[in-house]
């Protein structure tokens, strides 16, 4: 019999299964709390159950704990990234970024992507399968550990499409605000996509405090077609009016993520019509010089070009910054780390 994912789980949910064991519903309380607020690693750590309740769920459970396999730290600006093993085997990576108002953790919703972005290491071996809520929720659990600081904001930006995973994300999210286990903010959370409408529909009806990140990258469909596969399913402005409604049903502002490529996208011209295209939008601009991955021939603008995109936008009355760049030093990009670990090990 295939043990249940007990991590997965709402409190409802777990005081319905433990009653079916004959346990009280308080139970489900101090589970949880163990769970989701103390962010146990086995049900040993558990010291307010019965030695015959922790058998019980040893015998029938799993405490989703992923192994942390290697962990690189940036000397320029403290970022930490880590790779973790899951139970089978697949490899998923997660990101520490400490920032002044707090500590950001950017994790992975798929092992492996099959979105196919050029310019992306992630989906370079495609799509593996979809990660658990359990699967997403420990890549916070273990770095709050391994850190000893609390994480203060979560971003959904690392391997994998969060919205082609839609169920599982949900449930990762209403498990980490939930107010008995860490209790994040909505408002700190950050999902970021691609661009698949139907779920940016869906997403928008769910009424969520979340930031709604678009990874935009071209101001013409001609130009994303070219760097995103996504493009021939969804247009680019079908895309930017999925924006538009979920500003207008969740009152919260949306990201446009633009990843500026060298001779591509990051002329004069390419600002100008990115900043007709999303126009009227409440909304913030994030240009990222983009970060170079051997298998792509794509390379950074030159800083002062990276300047002039962002003082035309601006110049059309565009909110816009040049991200941070963290981690540069430790195969920060997307999917890096996964693939070039998973590349020595084939060596050995």
């Amino acid at each position: 019999m295939e043990k249940k994912d007990i991590k997965s789980w709402n409190q409802k949910e777990l005081e319905e299964y433990l009653v079916s064991l004959g346990e009280k519903p308080f139970r489900a309380k101090q589970i949880y709390s163990w769970i989701h607020e103390k962010q146990a690693a086995s049900f040993d750590e558990m010291t307010n159950i019965s030695k015959k309740l922790k058998e019980d769920l040893k015998n029938t459970c799993r405490l989703v704990t992923l192994r942390q396999v290697t962990v690189q730290r940036s000397k320029v600006d403290g970022t930490e990234k880590y790779l973790f093993a899951l139970d089978d085997g697949n490899m998923v990576e997660s990101v520490l970024m400490r920032y002044h108002h707090g500590n950001s953790v950017c994790i992975s919703s798929q092992a492996g992507c099959r979105m196919g972005c050029r310019f992306c290491a992630s989906t370079l071996d495609g799509l593996v399968r979809n990660l658990t809520p359990s699967e997403m929720l420990d890549q916070v659990y273990r770095i709050q550990r391994a850190a000893g600081q609390r994480v203060s904001h979560v971003v959904v930006m690392g391997t994998g499409e969060p919205l082609d995973n839609y169920e599982n994300l949900l449930k990762f999210i209403r498990l980490l605000t939930d107010e008995k286990g860490m209790h994040i903010s909505q408002r700190n959370i950050t999902v970021s996509t691609c661009g698949i409408v139907p779920n940016m529909a869906r997403l928008a009806e769910e009424k969520l405090q979340i930031t709604l990140a678009l990874s935009l990258h071209a101001s013409s469909q001609e130009q994303r077609l070219a760097l995103m596969p996504v493009a021939k399913k969804y247009e680019i402005h079908q895309v930017v009016d999925a924006c538009r409604d979920y500003f207008q049903k969740t009152g919260r502002r949306i990201t446009f993520e633009y990843s500026l490529v060298a001779g591509v996208n990051d002329r004069e011209a390419d600002a100008a019509r990115l900043a007709e295209l999303i126009a009227g939008i409440n909304c913030h601009v994030n240009l990222i010089p983009v970060n170079p991955v051997k298998e792509r021939n794509y390379r950074q603008p030159e800083p002062r070009m990276v300047l002039n995109f962002k003082n035309k936008l601006e110049k059309y009355g565009i909110n816009v910054t040049i991200r941070r760049e963290m981690g540069r030093d430790i195969d920060g990009a997307c999917g890096q780390l996964r693939k070039g670990f998973s590349e020595r090990q084939g060596e050995v």
